[in-house]
Parts: structure tokens; sequence; C-alpha cells
């Protein structure tokens, strides 16, 4: 059987895909290696842009999202600093008459908001489903489950799996930038009300978003010194925290759920390949400064599900279609990994040269309302 849309994976965004396409009379299955209902291992904190947002109302489940407990924390506002230097901006969701700048999500939340969506069309998704190699032909996209017999056939093939790992034949670069995140919850001794913080050290950025009744932290350093932080008591953990961030961060409190994650930039030279596309994480893994990996891909998922409905079905999966979707994605693909890149080497450098000009340009992005409405307009919604 020839489907019209195979999508491999269904985390977020393999399902926000499904569900663009949902309404559609497209023959769509989605495969996911995870048994029905089984949760993530472990929830962690998404950063969600208010772009991503108007992508959720548009496929109906934020406002079911937003019913879950604690599922959603708005970013009313960021500031933004750096150590050891003058400088800094602030952000805030009112200067552009909008209820907030971001979201702060439960992953946990998001993807069982989603997961309930999909099980409400007509979309066949099958769990249980390890995906062992994708390919092509001029005709069709096959896919090679273990277990099964058969390869499951389509005039395209969608990797939304987070590593792109099927895909043995498509090219990508890997940057390793040899540090680590840390990441914890805190809890301070005063209310977050939706504010968060970028601050840029000699070691690297750190952030706190607001999440439920705490902070999630975002801590980026050597392997090495991470390790011994791990190992750290909590009244130490607590007082190196705090040195470290300085007097924006508060008087922290509490700590917990300490762990830490490797980083590095990796992404696909070209995102499209014989009747197969890359999206999402398995396209391009950026650094988390500045929160734009997620939206980058979710925004993929969204811009995929344009171009297929555009495409009288003949025509999906074939090379023109394809191409047009890789234009569609070049400019915002391109400036999400330039910049978080960008920001990564020069703000996670501790040149004292490097310094002064990164003041320079903070205490301009704040003096001047044009540039700043620029930044702020490309961290909601790209390019």
């Amino acid at each position: 059987m020839l489907h019209d849309v195979t999508i491999v994976g269904a985390g977020p965004v393999g399902a926000t895909l499904a569900l663009a396409l949902a309404d559609s009379d497209l023959d769509v299955v989605v495969l996911d290696a995870r048994s029905r209902g089984e949760a993530a291992r472990g929830d962690r904190s998404l950063a969600l842009s208010h772009g991503a947002r108007l992508i959720f109302e548009r496929l109906g489940i934020w406002t079911s999202l937003a019913a879950l407990d604690r599922a959603i924390t708005p970013i009313v506002s960021i500031d933004i600093s750096q150590s050891g230097g003058f400088g800094m901006t602030r952000l805030s969701a009112t200067e552009y008459g909008l209820p907030a700048l971001g979201y702060v999500v439960s992953y946990n939340a998001l993807q069982s908001a989603l997961e309930a969506a999909l099980a409400r069309t007509a979309i066949s998704v099958r769990y249980g489903a390890t995906v062992a190699s994708v390919g092509g032909t001029s005709a069709y996209a096959a896919v090679e489950c273990t277990g099964m017999d058969d390869a499951i056939t389509a005039r395209v093939a969608a990797i939304a799996d987070g590593t792109g790992a099927a895909l043995a034949d498509m090219k990508r670069e890997r940057r390793d930038y040899k540090q680590v995140a840390l990441i914890a919850k805190i809890w301070r001794d005063t209310e977050h009300r939706g504010v968060a913080f970028e601050r840029f050290t000699r070691n690297g950025p750190m952030a706190l978003l607001p999440e439920g009744d705490h902070y999630a932290l975002v801590w980026t350093m050597t392997p090495e010194r991470a390790l011994q932080l791990m190992d750290q008591p909590e009244s130490e953990f607590i007082a190196t925290l705090m040195h470290e961030f300085g007097p924006r961060a508060g008087i922290v409190s509490r700590v917990a759920e300490r762990r830490m994650f490797t980083l590095a930039l990796e992404y696909a030279h070209d995102i499209v390949g014989r009747r197969v596309v890359a999206l999402g994480n398995a396209a391009q893994t950026l650094h988390p400064v500045a929160g734009q990996g997620f939206n980058v891909g979710l925004r993929d998922a969204y811009e995929l599900a344009r171009t297929l409905l555009d495409t009288p079905r003949e025509r999906i999966g074939g090379s023109a279609m394809l191409r047009a979707y890789a234009s569609r994605r070049r400019r915002d693909r391109a400036a999400g990994i330039a910049f978080t890149h960008g920001l990564v080497n020069v703000f996670g450098n501790d040149l004292s040269l490097l310094r002064w000009t990164r003041g320079l340009a903070l205490t301009l992005l704040d003096m001047l309302p044009p540039a700043k409405r620029a930044f702020t307009h490309a961290m909601m919604f790209g390019l």
C-alpha cells in the first residue's frame, strides 16, 4: 500500500506535522518507537515562542494544553545581561501588545495534549514501530521497521525522530561545543512574576525560565565543572549559583532535580533527499541559548504541512516539491543556526575586548527601539 505521507516520530514536531494534515484527504501514517501512552523519560521544560503558540492555536490544542495544571507558564519579560561588564536590556511583552513573549511548557503535558488530539483524528499512529532505515526511489520512500517483513511505502517520508539516524545518506555537520548544560529546578525567596533571565558569564550563558512556582535553570559549563557541581551539597550549589549569576537571581532557597546533557551543534547540509525530508532535531540540533531550537522545528513542521497541502497528490515527494520546501525553510533555518552559534561564540568568550563589545551591543539594543523590535520579532517568529 502506498501512503501519501509517512511521518517517522510522534514527538511534538512529528505530531504537529500530522495534526496540520489531519483535515486533508491525504493518507498519513505516523510511526513511533514508544508504546502507546508511554511518557518520555522524565519531564523537561520547553521554551515556546509566541509564534509557536499561534501554531498550536491553529491546530486547536492550545486551549486544552492551557487547561492542564501548571502546564504553561507565560514569559512576560526577558532580562538580558552579562557578568563582569556593563550593558543590559529587557524585552517586555507589553511593548508589543502581547500577553507574553513566550511560554515555558512541560514536555510531557505538550506530548499528552498532542497525542489526545491525534487520537481524535483519522490518522493512523503505529506505536512500537522502531525504524531501522529510510530510503527513497524515484517512485516512493521506503521505511524499514525492525520486526516487520515489508517496508512501509509512501510518496514522501518525513523524519522527525529527533536524530535522523535512519537517513544514512544525509550528510551532517557536527560541532562539539565541549560544554554541557546543567539543568535543575530552583526556588527563590520571591515570585518570578513571569520574568526570565539570560545572563552571559565567562564560562557560558545561564538562563532562568519561570515555570510554575519555580525557575528552570539552564547553566552552560565544561563537563568537568558540571560533574563537580552535580555532587555539591545543596547549600554549596546554591552559593555557587548565586555568585555566578549575581544579584539579579535574587535569593535562591532550594534546588532539585539536577541533570546534565552534552551540547553540540548538528545539522544536515541538505534537509531533503530522494522522497525524504528531515525536520526538527533531525534537521538541526541547536544550542539551547535563546531557546530557538524547538521553535525552529515547529516552524519546519508547519511549513512542510503547508507545502504538502499546496501540492497535487501525484507530485507529493517529487524533487520540485521538496526543493520548494527546502527553499522556504532556508533563511529561517540558517538564521537560527547562525544566531545561536554566534551567541555561544561571542557571548561565551571572556576576552576583555569581547566583554566591551557585548556591553555596547546590549546597551545599543536597549536604546534603539527599531533594533529592539527586530530582535524581539526574530525571537518570537523567526526569520
